[in-house]
């Protein structure tokens, strides 16, 4: 730990709770919610991507000499809010808080993972592929705008929703563990931007920017209009 941030072992902690809740949430949208016995199984493929994510970040806490268990503590009631607020009424709901949310989650990480050593920001990388997930998540729900273009207000509305609870949980996060925020905003020093005590929440506030124009991005390949 002596070669890594402070808030590495934060940035592990929280990843690690948001890859095992994402396991648990796909599982049980496959389980009841999936139309077909094929997505059914394709939103597992999904859920076992995620648990094997999880094993990585685990096991990259351990070998920092850090318990898993503590390391995740601290993330536990923001992402469990996070998943009561945005508990998807169906199957396109599911697939859009599947792609939008573990979409967000990913950009953030990318953010911090600059500042942190070599291996532990390979394993983050591997943890936050998301190849697989798009491509079949954009082409169900594509599909399903395709047959019903009426479905697309109600699904932007939702996609909006996830990002604005997804931010305000963020800020949450970032307020309550300065060691992270503090690798995020050195993050921002490293690509130009002078931080401060003064300007730290000013660059915070820069990054759920960039965030926000990311999730436009994803919304633009579901096929849904952005919007505030």
């Amino acid at each position: 730990m002596s070669d890594s941030p402070a808030g590495v072992v934060d940035m592990l902690g929280v990843l690690a709770y948001a890859e095992l809740t994402a396991f648990l949430r796909l599982a049980e949208d496959a389980a009841t919610l999936a139309p077909t016995l094929t997505d059914r199984a394709e939103l597992s493929d999904l859920a076992a991507a995620e648990y094997g994510n999880f094993r990585l970040l685990r096991d990259r806490l351990a070998a920092l000499g850090v318990d898993p268990e503590e390391a995740m503590a601290p993330f536990v009631a923001a992402l469990d809010d996070w998943h009561a607020q945005t508990r998807p009424g169906d199957w396109l709901e599911a697939l859009v808080k599947a792609y939008v949310g573990t979409g967000i989650a990913a950009d953030f990480y990318r953010e911090a993972v600059r500042r942190v050593d070599e291996e532990t920001r390979a394993i983050v990388n591997e943890a936050l592929a998301e190849e697989v997930r798009s491509r079949f998540v954009v082409e169900r729900v594509r599909a399903a705008l395709a047959g019903n273009p009426k479905l697309s207000g109600r699904l932007a509305l939702w996609a909006r929703r996830l990002v604005g609870e997804a931010l305000s949980q963020g800020h949450r996060v970032a307020a309550a563990r300065p060691a992270l925020a503090l690798l995020l905003v050195s993050a921002a020093e490293d690509a130009g931007v002078l931080a401060s005590a003064d300007t730290d929440l000013v660059e915070i506030g820069r990054l759920f920017a960039r965030l926000t124009e990311e999730h436009g991005r994803r919304m633009s390949a579901l096929g849904l209009v952005p919007g505030p």
